[in-house]
């Protein structure tokens, strides 16, 4: 029975990843990068461990235990519960009722003038406008938005309400245009050059074939909505974020472990809801 014998230098050859001259060059690319950010970001994770740290840590976490669960305090919580769920719900339903008409003018594949192939001016400078439109309301974070309309209409959800809307009506109708033009257009461009109208080849040739991703996103959209109406209770937008910041003043830990054992609850509800909406539309 004969045996093949490899080299020694043959055998270390085979065994090499090919790739790693990439990984470590990459690898020391990426630490060169992230240093520099990190020391002018002065991020120094050891403080946390520091003794003084600790001890406030340590302090902090103790104040949390037992929970508050007095019946008027839990009954207050349920109140704002469902104020925060609220808030989100009628924000997401009118960035919605923004988001499609700006994103229908935004979307090329419903353009007649691009059916011979260049848009004509007019069209093309509306739908840059609404596409520049869009960017700005997504690039201005909902925080910032609920400042400004707290100033404008005082405390309270409406702030959050607005704010959300309008964010995520940048938001939608970024996506929602994507997820239009990035299907085949072969059926809407038939239908167009057939007499068809836009809304007529929307809802016949566009929304079969995207209907789930859209509605997919839309849910998606609609849980992040609920986190984001949390944190602009701190800023005075009501609900369930602005009665933690309340007691995060007051240093009342066993109010904030109480609201967050709720919202954790929340945010698994709507966890639950959007994947049942998910299989009963697909």
């Amino acid at each position: 029975m004969a045996s093949t014998l490899y080299p020694v230098g043959a055998v270390a050859q085979r065994l090499r990843d090919p790739a790693w001259p990439r990984r470590v060059s990459g690898t020391i690319l990426a630490l060169l990068i992230l240093w520099p950010m990190l020391e002018w970001t002065e991020f120094k994770i050891w403080t946390l461990w520091g003794p003084e740290s600790l001890k406030q840590t340590t302090n902090f976490l103790a104040s949390f235990f037992p929970p508050n669960l007095s019946v008027d305090f839990l009954l207050q919580v349920a109140h704002e519960t469902w104020r925060t769920v609220a808030m989100a719900t009628v924000g997401i339903t009118l960035a919605i009722l923004l988001a499609v008409p700006l994103s229908l003018i935004a979307v090329r594949v419903l353009s007649l003038s691009a059916l011979t192939g260049r848009m004509q001016f007019l069209p093309a400078v509306v739908r840059q406008v609404v596409r520049a439109l869009l960017i700005i309301l997504r690039s201005v974070p909902e925080l910032i938005w609920a400042l400004i309309f707290v100033r404008v209409v005082g405390l309270g959800p409406t702030s959050g309400v607005l704010a959300i809307a309008l964010t995520y009506a940048g938001m939608l109708g970024k996506v929602y245009a994507e997820i239009l033009e990035s299907g085949d257009s072969t059926n809407a461009q038939a239908l167009m050059r057939n007499g068809a109208g836009r809304l007529q080849t929307l809802f016949y040739a566009l929304l079969p074939q995207n209907a789930d991703e859209l509605t997919s996103y839309t849910i998606y959209r609609w849980e992040c909505a609920i986190r984001s109406s949390a944190v602009l209770g701190f800023v005075g937008a009501g609900g369930l974020g602005q009665m933690m910041d309340a007691s995060l003043k007051m240093f009342n830990g066993s109010e904030v472990l109480t609201i967050l054992l709720v919202f954790l609850l929340l945010v698994w509800c709507s966890d639950l809801i959007s994947a049942w909406l998910r299989k009963f539309l697909s």
